[in-house]
């Protein structure tokens, strides 16, 4: 058992889980997280609690002071500046460019100063050097431009997904597993890029979750157009229903269809029952 709490930088924003050490925030409190660019202010949307296997979590550097909600508060307002100026250089540019997040470091007292890293998209590669050279001349610090792929231009600007939650990029998904079309067509869902798209234009994630369960299931079950005898008579398997572990049979008797358990037509339960039965 250990005692873990989770924070975010943004509302409705990417859940990070640390140890709370000796502090004991609650929902809402401002506290103080480590990151690579040094101590960040974040909001406890999680109060901690005991849980089973928490890891090896890093420690929160306990509540946020006064000075540093100002110092987060200059750290919005740097930024918000710094988008400003971003899209108005880029239009006077004329690159095919969409400024996506701005990420403002301030200075750390390393000798390093202050830094400025602009996210975007682009259909295409870009030359943006001159951008750089007007935009660290306007901002007046180190200024880098990094472009973004669609899924990850969707995981920092999030959004509502088809199935009316945030995207899954945005709140908890860590790594992009591949997805490819072949997951959509084994669980026999529309080959329409509208129904199958996420935010980003690219095949949803989601696709990934179940696509384990319909190989197990396609790889256990009568494929369509075996011969099978169900409790109701013999027929022909002409579907498979996977969320119900059923497959859909039409009987010779009379061509009507009904739903069979996988398990009251597969050979090895069949055979098992005739035999203890």
């Amino acid at each position: 058992m250990a005692m873990l709490c989770a924070v975010s930088f943004n509302r409705y924003g990417r859940l990070y889980y640390f140890d709370p050490g000796e502090f004991r925030p609650n929902v809402g409190d401002k506290v103080l997280v480590p990151t690579d660019d040094g101590p960040e202010v974040a909001e406890c949307v999680w109060a901690p609690q005991w849980v089973d296997d928490a890891g090896d979590p890093p420690r929160l550097l306990g509540i946020a002071a006064d000075e540093d909600l100002k110092r987060d508060e200059l750290l919005r307002k740097r930024k918000a500046e710094a988008k400003v100026a971003a899209k108005k250089l880029i239009r006077e540019h004329d690159l095919p460019m969409k400024v996506v997040a701005i990420d403002h470091v301030l200075d750390t007292g390393a000798g390093q100063g202050p830094r400025t890293t602009i996210y975007f998209t682009a259909p295409h590669r870009v030359d943006f050097r001159s951008l750089v050279r007007d935009l660290g001349a306007t901002l007046h610090c180190r200024v880098e431009l990094r472009q973004l792929s669609a899924r990850d231009s969707a995981r920092v600007q999030g959004g509502i997904g088809s199935c009316g939650r945030d995207l899954c990029c945005a709140t908890f998904l860590t790594d992009f597993e591949p997805v490819t079309i072949r997951m959509a067509k084994d669980q026999d869902l529309p080959l329409n890029p509208l129904r199958i798209s996420g935010a980003c234009g690219r095949l949803m994630c989601c696709l990934k979750y179940e696509h384990p369960l319909y190989q197990s299931f396609q790889a256990a079950a009568p494929a369509v157009g075996t011969r099978v005898s169900t409790p109701e008579g013999d027929g022909r398997v002409v579907g498979h229903s996977v969320p119900r572990d059923a497959v859909i049979v039409r009987m010779d008797a009379d061509g009507s269809r009904c739903a069979c358990s996988r398990a009251s037509v597969c050979g090895p339960r069949k055979a098992h029952d005739e035999k203890y039965n």
